[in-house]
């Protein structure tokens, strides 16, 4: 996928005939990724490291070509737009989620970490505290609180998508040479198809604020948490979805979010890379893909297993410096 990706960008970047790249998915499980998952898990068990770091760079390359593009890139994300599907998403100019989408960043859970930029770009797109609470429980978004916390731009029926690629497939109109400026001209002329309403939640908007906000301390986020009156339903689910996950990668995850605040994107991937590779040799990811995905017994033996006992500071340095 990402070879054919790839060269399908390079056609449209040198044809002057094309103006715009569309990317959609296709199947049951929509615009998502996942496929990697499991080869990945079998070659680092293997200690055939050469050929998954490979896979990274690959996919990470594809990635930053999206952001870098010359022409605009639109995504139609229907269904599962998750891990390696928001990658994809994440440098697209407009991302039109449907009700059935479903967005996350669910890696934490299988040993990994959310990658594909996504510890540097969650601070362009969402609200505060949403990038530290999102990376660390991969919470889902569904349909239009996809739009209102950033990770799409428009909204879009199901039912009308169909339209959607017709009115793009027919468009013919000339296109601003800026990259930007074609991009609005395109949602202008799908603007009777598509909508940025959302339903606001300012209740989970404080909470998340007030408690992930600039943390750098999961421990003190957890102690705070204890104490706290309101929200009692996210509370639980939060210490639900902390104690199914990698206690190494939450510790790595959150000092990757305070180290890519606000730095290119570029340093962003460079940081996932030897972030990747670190987590690739650890135990926890061929455990997690194991207990998830093989064996599906949902009982990782996490080491260690408790997030007081993670210490990953020799590997820090190398990991945000190179």
């Amino acid at each position: 996928m990402i070879r054919l990706i790839r060269r399908a960008l390079d056609e449209a970047e040198r044809d002057d005939s094309i103006g715009f790249v569309v990317l959609r998915g296709t199947g049951e499980k929509g615009f998502c990724a996942g496929g990697d998952i499991k080869t990945l898990a079998m070659a680092a068990k293997s200690r055939q490291l050469r050929e998954a770091f490979a896979f990274f760079d690959a996919e990470y390359a594809l990635d930053l070509r999206i952001y870098r593009f010359p022409k605009p890139v639109l995504v139609l994300a229907d269904g599962i737009t998750m891990g390696g599907g928001l990658g994809l998403s994440a440098g697209a100019d407009v991302v039109v989620a449907t009700e059935r989408t479903r967005m996350a960043m669910p890696e934490s859970r299988i040993g990994i970490f959310p990658d594909v930029g996504a510890t540097g770009w969650l601070f362009e797109k969402c609200p505060e505290g949403y990038p530290e609470f999102l990376a660390l429980t991969g919470y889902e978004l569904r349909g239009g609180e996809c739009v209102r916390l950033g990770l799409a731009t428009h909204l879009c029926p199901y039912n009308r998508l169909p339209g959607v690629l017709r009115a793009l497939e027919d468009y013919s109109e000339p296109l601003p040479r800026e990259r930007k400026d074609a991009a609005e001209r395109l949602t202008r002329h799908l603007s009777s198809s598509l909508s940025t309403d959302s339903s606001p939640n300012p209740e989970m908007d404080d909470w998340v604020r007030i408690y992930f906000h600039a943390q750098d301390s999961i421990l003190r986020i957890m102690e705070a948490l204890s104490t706290c009156r309101s929200q009692g339903q996210l509370c639980d689910a939060f210490f639900f979805q902390l104690g199914e996950r990698s206690p190494t990668s939450l510790v790595l995850t959150l000092h990757l979010l305070r180290h890519n605040e606000g730095r290119a994107i570029g340093e962003v991937f460079a940081v996932d890379s030897r972030a990747a590779r670190f987590m690739l040799a650890h135990h926890d990811f061929i455990e997690g893909v194991r207990a998830r995905i093989i064996d599906k017994d949902d009982k990782p033996q996490w080491r260690p297993q408790r997030l007081e006992d993670v210490d990953i500071s020799s590997m820090l340095p190398q990991i945000i410096a190179g």
